[in-house]
């Protein structure tokens, strides 16, 4: 199956501590607030994890959700950390004022191989290419995730749900679905990929009539379906039609209906507000507790 017009639109981390989130990807990444939204149980389609509870999504990247690759940073009211697997490897962007900003905010940076490293709160890694943020392009280059095997990554993510193969090495491979959208790299690891509580999820849109499809193919093809096509509603927003998928190493696959997508996904100049008036309950409730 090669699957038409789809397009890479987020990463979901589980984050435990929202304050402190808040200020990594705000004040050192530079990214701004896109929406936030608040819900009072747990995602059908588990977006926020096995949790069926009170929980908020904070969606933040470099630009708008149509033309950017953007994060999904997701709530539990009731667990305060996460264990870290070694599933998801990195995100590289281009920026060396986040540099800058790290530096001035005395965030430490570390160094992998000679790359810049920042580490959000929970350890999820960027590697930070050490030159000027684009401003005609999304500063976000690509993700990168362990594969256990890498040919049956490559049979999964080329020949399964046709993502074309940008480039191959002997561990790693680099895949796209198309020209100016965040790339997805795998790195074979040279053993088990352990998904521990903090595992997150890579979201693709497609047109809605492309769903069905998915659907079918991954029913042939005998792969993992571990939510199959529901609606989901955000209160006072537009529904998403989505199916969520697994690979072979167990990393979550969304692709949700594109027209709804953008319908939902517009920015919300209030955003920021809700974020930060949130923030401030948590740290009341802090301070009470």
């Amino acid at each position: 199956m090669v699957i038409k017009n789809a397009r890479a639109l987020h990463f979901v981390f589980k984050i435990g501590d929202r304050t402190l989130s808040a200020k990594f990807y705000r004040e050192i990444l530079g990214m701004k607030t896109l929406r936030h939204e608040e819900f009072k149980e747990g995602c059908a389609a588990a977006c926020n994890g096995p949790y069926d509870n009170r929980w908020s999504k904070t969606m933040i990247g470099y630009g708008p959700e149509d033309s950017h690759f953007v994060l999904e940073l997701t709530y539990n009211y009731n667990v305060n950390s996460y264990i870290l697997g070694n599933d998801f490897q990195g995100i590289t962007i281009k920026s060396k004022e986040a540099l800058e900003r790290a530096k001035a905010s005395n965030w430490e940076i570390e160094n992998d191989n000679g790359v810049k490293v920042l580490k959000a709160p929970g350890g999820y890694k960027f590697f930070v290419v050490d030159e000027s943020q684009p401003s005609d392009k999304d500063p976000v280059e690509k993700v990168t995730l362990a594969s256990s095997n890498l040919s049956n990554t490559i049979k999964y993510w080329n020949g399964i749900l046709g993502m074309k193969i940008l480039s191959q090495q002997d561990k790693s491979v680099l895949l796209s679905f198309g020209e100016n959208q965040a790339q997805l790299e795998f790195k074979d690891i040279g053993g088990p990929v352990e998904r521990e509580t903090s595992y997150g999820r890579i979201a693709f849109s497609v047109p809605e009539e492309e769903l069905k499809a998915i659907d079918e193919v991954i029913k042939k093809a005998d792969q993992k379906i571990l939510t199959p096509l529901i609606t989901l509603d955000t209160p006072g927003k537009a529904s998403v039609t989505v199916i969520i998928l697994a690979d072979p190493d167990g990393h979550e696959i969304c692709f949700v209906g594109d027209e709804q997508f953008r319908q939902l996904s517009q920015f919300d100049p209030e955003g920021d507000k809700l974020l930060n008036r949130y923030i401030e309950k948590d740290e009341k409730r802090k301070k009470e507790a």
